[in-house]
Protein backbone atom coordinates (compact mmCIF):
# COMPACT_ATOMS: atom_id res chain seq x y z
CA UNK A 1 0.00 0.00 0.00
CA UNK A 2 1.46 3.20 -0.77
CA UNK A 3 2.25 5.96 1.91
CA UNK A 4 -0.24 9.25 1.73
CA UNK A 5 0.08 9.95 5.64
CA UNK A 6 -0.42 13.53 5.69
CA UNK A 7 -0.98 14.47 1.83
CA UNK A 8 -4.44 16.12 1.16
CA UNK A 9 -6.16 14.49 -2.46
CA UNK A 10 -8.43 15.61 -4.60
CA UNK A 11 -10.70 12.95 -6.35
CA UNK A 12 -12.62 13.60 -9.16
CA UNK A 13 -15.48 10.84 -10.35
CA UNK A 14 -15.19 9.77 -6.83
CA UNK A 15 -18.90 8.87 -6.39
CA UNK A 16 -18.50 5.08 -8.51
CA UNK A 17 -16.11 3.18 -10.35
CA UNK A 18 -12.43 3.83 -9.95
CA UNK A 19 -12.92 6.89 -8.36
CA UNK A 20 -14.50 5.35 -5.41
CA UNK A 21 -12.32 2.62 -4.82
CA UNK A 22 -9.44 5.03 -5.40
CA UNK A 23 -10.66 7.57 -2.76
CA UNK A 24 -11.38 4.70 -0.21
CA UNK A 25 -7.93 3.06 -1.08
CA UNK A 26 -5.78 6.81 -0.34
CA UNK A 27 -8.01 7.70 2.34
CA UNK A 28 -6.68 3.83 4.21
CA UNK A 29 -3.48 5.18 3.17
CA UNK A 30 -3.04 7.66 5.43
CA UNK A 31 -4.71 10.73 3.20
CA UNK A 32 -7.15 13.14 3.51
CA UNK A 33 -9.42 13.43 0.72
CA UNK A 34 -11.56 16.23 -0.84
CA UNK A 35 -14.26 14.25 -3.50
CA UNK A 36 -15.58 15.77 -6.31
CA UNK A 37 -18.72 14.69 -8.54
CA UNK A 38 -21.96 15.16 -10.38
CA UNK A 39 -23.89 13.49 -7.27
CA UNK A 40 -23.22 14.56 -3.99
CA UNK A 41 -24.84 11.52 -2.18
CA UNK A 42 -23.04 9.03 -4.34
CA UNK A 43 -19.95 11.77 -2.82
CA UNK A 44 -20.93 10.97 0.38
CA UNK A 45 -21.74 6.98 0.08
CA UNK A 46 -18.08 6.95 -0.90
CA UNK A 47 -16.25 8.15 2.09
CA UNK A 48 -18.57 9.68 5.03
CA UNK A 49 -16.67 12.55 6.38
CA UNK A 50 -14.40 13.91 3.68
CA UNK A 51 -15.16 17.18 2.39
CA UNK A 52 -18.04 16.18 -0.66
CA UNK A 53 -18.50 19.09 -3.25
CA UNK A 54 -21.26 18.44 -6.23
CA UNK A 55 -19.43 19.49 -9.53
CA UNK A 56 -19.65 19.99 -12.75
CA UNK A 57 -15.41 19.90 -14.32
CA UNK A 58 -16.43 21.44 -17.60
CA UNK A 59 -18.41 24.16 -15.92
CA UNK A 60 -15.76 26.90 -15.60
CA UNK A 61 -17.10 29.23 -13.48
CA UNK A 62 -18.02 26.97 -11.21
CA UNK A 63 -14.67 24.95 -11.00
CA UNK A 64 -13.12 28.49 -10.53
CA UNK A 65 -15.55 29.10 -7.36
CA UNK A 66 -14.61 26.15 -6.06
CA UNK A 67 -10.64 26.71 -6.30
CA UNK A 68 -11.43 29.84 -4.68
CA UNK A 69 -12.17 27.90 -1.75
CA UNK A 70 -9.93 24.73 -1.85
CA UNK A 71 -7.02 24.27 0.84
CA UNK A 72 -3.49 23.31 -0.05
CA UNK A 73 -3.14 19.76 -2.33
CA UNK A 74 -0.62 17.33 -2.55
CA UNK A 75 -2.33 15.71 -4.80
CA UNK A 76 -5.24 15.06 -7.74
CA UNK A 77 -6.89 12.21 -9.11
CA UNK A 78 -8.77 13.72 -11.88
CA UNK A 79 -10.65 10.20 -12.52
CA UNK A 80 -13.96 11.92 -14.13
CA UNK A 81 -14.69 11.02 -17.86
CA UNK A 82 -17.56 9.82 -19.60
CA UNK A 83 -17.68 7.37 -22.77
CA UNK A 84 -20.30 7.62 -25.49
CA UNK A 85 -20.01 5.62 -29.25
CA UNK A 86 -20.02 6.67 -32.55
CA UNK A 87 -18.12 7.75 -35.91
CA UNK A 88 -16.57 10.70 -36.85
CA UNK A 89 -19.37 10.75 -39.85
CA UNK A 90 -21.96 9.18 -37.97
CA UNK A 91 -21.83 11.39 -34.46
CA UNK A 92 -23.55 14.94 -33.82
CA UNK A 93 -21.13 17.98 -33.06
CA UNK A 94 -23.07 17.85 -29.75
CA UNK A 95 -21.65 14.26 -28.78
CA UNK A 96 -17.98 15.28 -29.90
CA UNK A 97 -18.39 18.49 -27.31
CA UNK A 98 -19.72 16.38 -24.82
CA UNK A 99 -17.00 14.15 -24.97
CA UNK A 100 -14.42 17.18 -24.98
CA UNK A 101 -16.04 18.54 -22.01
CA UNK A 102 -16.15 15.46 -19.76
CA UNK A 103 -12.93 14.07 -20.72
CA UNK A 104 -10.87 16.96 -21.73
CA UNK A 105 -12.15 20.78 -20.87
CA UNK A 106 -13.01 19.37 -17.12
CA UNK A 107 -9.60 18.30 -16.19
CA UNK A 108 -7.84 21.04 -18.39
CA UNK A 109 -9.93 23.69 -15.78
CA UNK A 110 -9.06 22.06 -13.09
CA UNK A 111 -5.36 21.74 -13.41
CA UNK A 112 -5.78 25.68 -14.70
CA UNK A 113 -7.78 26.60 -11.57
CA UNK A 114 -6.11 24.31 -8.88
CA UNK A 115 -2.74 24.80 -10.33
CA UNK A 116 -1.95 27.76 -7.70
CA UNK A 117 -3.10 25.32 -5.22
CA UNK A 118 -0.65 22.29 -5.65
CA UNK A 119 2.15 22.55 -3.02
CA UNK A 120 5.35 21.93 -4.41
CA UNK A 121 6.62 18.50 -5.02
CA UNK A 122 2.99 17.36 -5.27
CA UNK A 123 1.69 15.07 -7.25
CA UNK A 124 -0.76 14.82 -9.90
CA UNK A 125 -2.80 11.89 -12.24
CA UNK A 126 -5.48 11.97 -14.87
CA UNK A 127 -7.31 9.10 -15.86
CA UNK A 128 -7.08 8.25 -19.91
CA UNK A 129 -7.72 5.49 -21.78
CA UNK A 130 -6.14 3.00 -23.62
CA UNK A 131 -8.35 3.46 -26.82
CA UNK A 132 -6.54 6.94 -26.79
CA UNK A 133 -3.18 5.33 -27.47
CA UNK A 134 -4.63 3.27 -30.05
CA UNK A 135 -7.87 3.43 -32.52
CA UNK A 136 -10.78 1.09 -31.79
CA UNK A 137 -13.73 1.09 -33.89
CA UNK A 138 -16.78 3.34 -32.79
CA UNK A 139 -14.95 5.24 -30.14
CA UNK A 140 -14.08 8.35 -32.38
CA UNK A 141 -14.82 11.27 -30.06
CA UNK A 142 -13.63 9.91 -27.00
CA UNK A 143 -10.84 8.71 -28.31
CA UNK A 144 -9.63 11.88 -29.26
CA UNK A 145 -10.33 13.67 -26.28
CA UNK A 146 -8.37 10.74 -24.21
CA UNK A 147 -5.31 11.30 -26.14
CA UNK A 148 -5.60 14.84 -25.81
CA UNK A 149 -5.76 14.15 -21.89
CA UNK A 150 -2.79 12.38 -22.27
CA UNK A 151 -0.99 15.16 -24.16
CA UNK A 152 -2.26 17.56 -21.66
CA UNK A 153 -0.50 15.31 -18.82
CA UNK A 154 2.95 15.25 -20.77
CA UNK A 155 2.40 19.14 -21.11
CA UNK A 156 2.09 19.84 -17.21
CA UNK A 157 4.81 17.92 -16.15
CA UNK A 158 7.02 19.86 -18.30
CA UNK A 159 5.01 22.83 -17.11
CA UNK A 160 5.27 22.37 -13.31
CA UNK A 161 8.55 20.74 -13.66
CA UNK A 162 10.52 23.73 -12.02
CA UNK A 163 8.26 23.43 -8.71
CA UNK A 164 9.02 19.93 -8.64
CA UNK A 165 4.98 18.92 -9.49
CA UNK A 166 4.63 15.58 -11.18
CA UNK A 167 1.78 14.69 -13.46
CA UNK A 168 1.18 11.46 -15.17
CA UNK A 169 -1.37 9.69 -17.06
CA UNK A 170 -3.10 6.15 -16.84
CA UNK A 171 -4.91 4.43 -19.80
CA UNK A 172 -6.76 1.54 -17.98
CA UNK A 173 -8.35 -0.89 -20.83
CA UNK A 174 -11.89 -2.68 -19.95
CA UNK A 175 -12.07 -2.60 -16.15
CA UNK A 176 -14.83 -4.27 -14.36
CA UNK A 177 -16.89 -1.19 -12.76
CA UNK A 178 -20.73 -1.73 -11.63
CA UNK A 179 -21.60 -0.27 -14.94
CA UNK A 180 -20.33 -2.79 -16.73
CA UNK A 181 -21.59 -5.69 -14.64
CA UNK A 182 -24.91 -3.96 -14.82
CA UNK A 183 -24.28 -4.58 -18.98
CA UNK A 184 -23.96 -7.96 -17.81
CA UNK A 185 -27.03 -8.59 -15.75
CA UNK A 186 -29.62 -9.26 -18.79
CA UNK A 187 -27.45 -12.02 -20.75
CA UNK A 188 -28.14 -15.87 -20.30
CA UNK A 189 -24.70 -16.48 -19.43
CA UNK A 190 -23.15 -12.96 -17.22
CA UNK A 191 -20.01 -14.78 -16.60
CA UNK A 192 -19.35 -15.84 -20.33
CA UNK A 193 -20.05 -12.34 -21.12
CA UNK A 194 -17.83 -11.12 -19.05
CA UNK A 195 -15.07 -13.78 -19.98
CA UNK A 196 -15.43 -12.78 -23.41
CA UNK A 197 -14.93 -9.02 -23.03
CA UNK A 198 -11.88 -9.84 -21.13
CA UNK A 199 -10.73 -11.82 -24.37
CA UNK A 200 -9.54 -8.16 -25.87
CA UNK A 201 -5.81 -8.25 -24.37
CA UNK A 202 -3.41 -11.02 -23.52
CA UNK A 203 -3.68 -11.78 -19.98
CA UNK A 204 -7.54 -12.86 -21.09
CA UNK A 205 -9.84 -10.56 -18.11
CA UNK A 206 -10.70 -7.72 -17.23
CA UNK A 207 -9.35 -5.34 -15.01
CA UNK A 208 -10.34 -4.69 -11.04
CA UNK A 209 -11.42 -1.29 -10.28
CA UNK A 210 -8.59 -1.71 -6.96
CA UNK A 211 -6.09 -2.53 -9.49
CA UNK A 212 -6.00 0.93 -11.46
CA UNK A 213 -6.54 2.40 -7.66
CA UNK A 214 -3.57 0.82 -6.62
CA UNK A 215 -1.41 2.41 -9.73
CA UNK A 216 -2.90 5.94 -9.09
CA UNK A 217 -1.87 5.39 -5.60
CA UNK A 218 1.98 4.84 -5.88
CA UNK A 219 1.93 7.63 -8.62
CA UNK A 220 0.73 9.86 -5.93
CA UNK A 221 3.16 8.73 -3.38
CA UNK A 222 7.00 9.18 -3.26
CA UNK A 223 8.17 6.01 -4.00
CA UNK A 224 7.38 7.52 -7.84
CA UNK A 225 9.13 10.62 -7.46
CA UNK A 226 11.28 10.29 -10.86
CA UNK A 227 7.98 9.14 -12.56
CA UNK A 228 6.56 12.47 -14.43
CA UNK A 229 5.29 13.28 -18.04
CA UNK A 230 4.39 9.19 -18.68
CA UNK A 231 1.21 7.96 -20.18
CA UNK A 232 1.40 4.58 -18.45
CA UNK A 233 -0.89 1.68 -19.81
CA UNK A 234 -3.21 -1.02 -17.30
CA UNK A 235 -4.91 -2.74 -19.74
CA UNK A 236 -3.89 -6.53 -19.81
CA UNK A 237 -1.04 -5.83 -22.44
CA UNK A 238 -3.74 -4.99 -24.90
CA UNK A 239 -1.74 -1.46 -26.41
CA UNK A 240 1.79 -3.45 -25.98
CA UNK A 241 0.13 -6.44 -28.23
CA UNK A 242 -2.17 -4.67 -30.21
CA UNK A 243 -4.52 -7.43 -29.29
CA UNK A 244 -6.53 -7.96 -32.71
CA UNK A 245 -9.45 -10.15 -30.54
CA UNK A 246 -11.57 -7.21 -29.75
Amino acid sequence: MANLQGMTILVTGAGSGIGREAARLFAQSGASLILLGRRLEALRETLPGARCVALDHGDAEAVAAFAADCPALHGMFLNAGQFESGTVQGSPVALFDRMLSANLRGPWLLCHHLGPRLLDRSSVVLTGSNIGIRALPNAAAYGVAKAGLHMLAQVLAVEWAARGIRCNAIAPGPILTEMVRARFEGAADPAAKAQKLGQVNPLGRLGLEIEVAQLAAHLLGPDSAWTTGAVIPIDGGATAAFWGQA
